[in-house]
């Protein structure tokens, strides 16, 4: 079983801030549901062989994703960049992935946690799905079996699961419920530090300049932080009661109730 694990550096929230209009993100960190996808992915080649490939599209400084993913038990890492690929939106990332992926060849299985917390966006495996021509099943809370080329699947809904049968080769996401994450050993941590990291440029993999970066087919016009919150309002009163009927009349001042 040849597993694929796409992970993503993120801007941690509380370090996120807006400056003349350009997003400060801080140093960073692997986005936290990319984490539950490499867990299953090893979990995976653990439970029947195979091996843990783990790719990002990014600049250099998500090696750190990527060396976290091999100090996990992943086998190898792929770096994806090209010098005019920074901007680029969901359609050119999946496209680059998508090509990254039929380029390693041999692959049964891709993994994307459910969503990247810095858009939560939730589409990108579903994209990489269609311009691979697999069968996709998201936010997938268990993986019932897998054996001659299929699986079955719980995939997750609002009010419980659906069960979900898929051939090989298919791209899941999955959600948190699916596993609890390891923590690295040393051991894991030495291997990933000193482990070789492989970069692939755009022409590497056959992806024209004029989808990426600022050519991407959408286009981010502004940024602005969000305007504060208004400050609440404390209802007092001598007691329970006095302040309850307080609110119960505010409310129905506000026409909330």
């Amino acid at each position: 079983m040849n597993i694929v694990v796409c992970v993503k550096k993120v801007p941690e929230i509380d370090q996120v801030s807006v400056h003349d209009g350009k997003i400060i993100s801080g140093n960073g960190m692997t986005n936290p549901f990319d984490m539950y996808a490499i867990e299953e992915g090893i979990r995976l080649k653990e439970k029947i062989g195979g091996e843990v490939r783990v790719i990002s599209f990014g600049p250099e400084d998500s090696e750190s994703a990527l060396r976290e993913a091999l100090s996990l038990g992943a086998d190898s890492a792929y770096r994806i960049w090209d010098d005019n690929a920074n901007g680029s939106d969901i359609y050119a990332s999946a496209k680059v992935l998508s090509e990254a992926i039929k380029k390693m060849g041999d692959v049964n299985m891709v993994l994307f946690g459910k969503q990247a917390v810095d858009n939560d966006a939730s589409s990108i495996a579903g994209l990489v799905s269609g311009l691979l021509a697999w069968p996709q099943i998201l936010f997938v809370k268990k993986i019932r079996e897998l054996k001659d080329a299929k699986i079955v699947a719980e995939r997750s809904t609002d009010d419980g699961y659906d069960v979900v049968e898929g051939d090989l080769p298919i791209v899941l996401s999955v959600v948190k419920e699916i596993n609890e994450p390891r923590l690295p050993s040393l051991k894991g941590k030495m291997r990933a530090k000193k482990a070789p990291i492989e970069l692939w440029s755009l022409s590497d993999l056959g992806v024209e300049q004029s989808i990426v970066g600022p050519e991407s087919p959408s286009k981010l016009l502004e940024v602005m932080e969000p305007p504060p919150r208004p400050a609440g309002e404390i209802i007092q009163g001598d007691s329970p009661d006095e302040i309850a009927e307080m609110l119960i009349s505010k409310l129905r001042q506000e026409k909330i109730i």
